[in-house]
């Protein structure tokens, strides 16, 4: 059996560095992203990367709410064979940044429900599928990345948030209907971290310096934070620790 890592949200910030952790020690990956053409260069540096550790590399430039795409690619690992999905991280960073009561410019319906299916609904549909197909199975893990924005309010955060808050439920549901099969799911509350979704948040700046001063770490939480708890639980056959909201952020949420 060869096992392998489903990454949705690939080629950079927790994505990529989880990518990089877990081919390290060894596991093949499979990469979901959603890239510009300005972006290409450095995402094939990444998958280029990854394959000097010698594993097995793909990568997909798509979108991971497309449901013919996830058809495309729930075939292709079906046919490589024998194959298990050991990690699947959900990790998606797009939505809507507008606040919900404004004078001028708020969030529309449309808005609200794509931020939601894509931060937080999609986990699902993704599960679903990688379950129907053998593709998870005993000894599998499963993540979603959330934040404190899950339970905290920020200006033009509002539908961010609502997603944070299903995804977190989402994991607690599927962990109580997997823990039968033996595959985990678990949540982890990155504290903040510099990546490009956060530079998209409106007064990202004032967060980073709020974080810098009162993290009991005495810094910020980066990307690499996260991929080593992912690699640590990730490669364990135990599946004990699940249904969980993970904080992975040095005790930030303690402070505020």
């Amino acid at each position: 059996m060869s096992d392998w890592a489903l990454i949705l949200g690939s080629s950079s910030g927790f994505g990529a560095a989880t990518a990089r952790e877990l081919a390290k020690g060894g596991m093949n990956i499979f990469g979901i992203h959603l890239d510009r053409k300005a972006a290409m260069k450095s995402v094939n540096e990444l998958v280029d990367e990854l394959k000097s550790y010698g594993v097995q590399v793909e990568f997909r430039n798509m979108s991971a709410t497309d449901t013919d795409k996830r058809g495309d690619v729930i075939d292709e690992l079906a046919s490589i064979g024998d194959v298990r999905v050991k990690v699947l991280l959900h990790s998606l960073a797009f939505g809507a940044l507008k606040p919900v009561i404004d004078d001028e410019d708020v969030l529309q319906q449309k808005q609200i429900e794509m931020t939601l299916n894509v931060m937080a609904s999609s986990i699902i549909y993704w599960a679903q599928d990688l379950f129907s197909n053998n593709l998870i199975s005993k000894g599998s893990h499963i993540f979603g990345m959330t934040s404190s924005g899950g339970h905290r309010q920020w200006k033009s955060y509002g539908a961010v948030s609502a997603a944070k808050a299903a995804l977190e439920s989402y994991c607690r549901q599927l962990a109580f209907e997997l823990s039968e099969h033996g595959i985990s799911v678990n949540a982890l509350q990155a504290g903040v971290t510099d990546t490009p979704a956060l530079r998209k948040i409106p007064g990202n700046e004032q967060m980073i310096n709020h974080a810098e001063s009162t993290n009991p770490g005495k810094r910020l939480t980066l990307p690499t934070d996260i991929a080593k708890v992912i690699a640590m639980i990730g490669k364990s056959d135990s599946t004990w620790m699940t249904g969980n909201t993970i904080r992975v952020d040095g005790g930030e949420d303690l402070t505020g």
